[in-house]
């Protein structure tokens, strides 16, 4: 496991239950990891929207006499031995570093496969399999979506809000699906938590890929496995959601008996039509 401070921070915040104001503290935190043991308590709570009491009580739920211990704790676990004669990144390339960094989280999350390996159960099971994404995540479901259809018998996009949502919730429920994927990324639309919420009253068993485990979806979610988004340039990149998606999708055609004849049978209808250029 890499000693990174995003999984310094990570294996600090588990065991405690946090309420959704301080989930929003340490995801804040998580996603300025190397920043965090030089922030005031006032410059945290303006990172994460919060109040400055909300930092301190924050700091106590973890074991912490106030905020000064816990920037004390944070600081002296820092790395050391920085090669500070190195020509620095420009923004560009800090953001492509900051999506290698976030995929060797996930590399190391993966490392224990059985999470994953229950999604593929769960989702090839779900006859249909309703996928959800909105906003920002509506990319990540449109391409699961995509490529499950080739080897999944009945895939339904979700990636439309407003009141129709829950009646298409119902309507795949009713259909037979025992299952929902959901796609959430930053920031987090309000829909995808009633969504969420109404899925698992229907009965669904609801799996999700988040951008943190402290995310809004968590606590309305069966399953939740995190895959960290870039945060370096003015939109949020999703190198690691989308790397996460197309695992769940290699997980789901293993608990598939029928996905490899599905896709030979694409292919050969691809080539009797000239579908792709060669």
């Amino acid at each position: 496991m890499s000693d990174s401070p995003a999984t310094r921070l990570q294996q600090l915040f588990e065991g405690h239950r946090l309420t959704p104001t301080q989930r929003r503290i340490a995801h804040s935190m998580v996603r300025r990891a190397a920043d965090v043991p030089f922030l005031s308590s006032v410059e945290l709570a303006e990172l994460a929207g919060v109040s400055q009491p909300s930092v301190t009580r924050f700091a106590v739920a973890l074991g912490f006499d106030g905020y000064p211990a816990l920037r004390k704790h944070l600081r002296e676990v820092a790395p050391t031995g920085q090669d500070t004669d190195a020509a620095p990144y420009n923004e560009y390339q800090q953001a492509v570093l900051g999506e290698i960094e976030n995929l060797r989280h996930l590399a190391e999350l993966l490392a224990d496969p059985a999470p994953a390996e229950r999604a593929g159960r769960l989702l090839a099971a779900s006859r249909p399999l309703p996928v959800l994404g909105l906003r920002a995540a509506s990319s990540q479901a449109r391409g699961f979506a995509y490529f499950a259809a080739k080897v999944h018998p009945d895939v339904r996009l979700l990636d439309e809000g407003g009141t129709m949502l829950a009646d298409r919730i119902d309507t795949a429920r009713t259909a037979g699906a025992s299952a929902l994927l959901c796609f959430a990324l930053p920031r987090h639309p309000k829909e995808v938590v009633e969504a969420l919420a109404y899925a698992r009253e229907t009965g669904l068993t609801v799996v999700t890929v988040a951008d943190s485990a402290f995310a809004p979806v968590a606590r309305h979610s069966d399953l939740l496995i995190p895959a960290a988004v870039g945060t370096g340039l003015a939109f949020d990149t999703a190198c690691a959601p989308m790397l996460l998606g197309r695992v769940l999708l290699e997980a789901m055609c293993d608990h598939l008996p029928e996905a490899q004849a599905r896709l030979e049978e694409f292919d050969a209808g691809a080539a009797a039509r000239g579908l792709f250029a060669e």
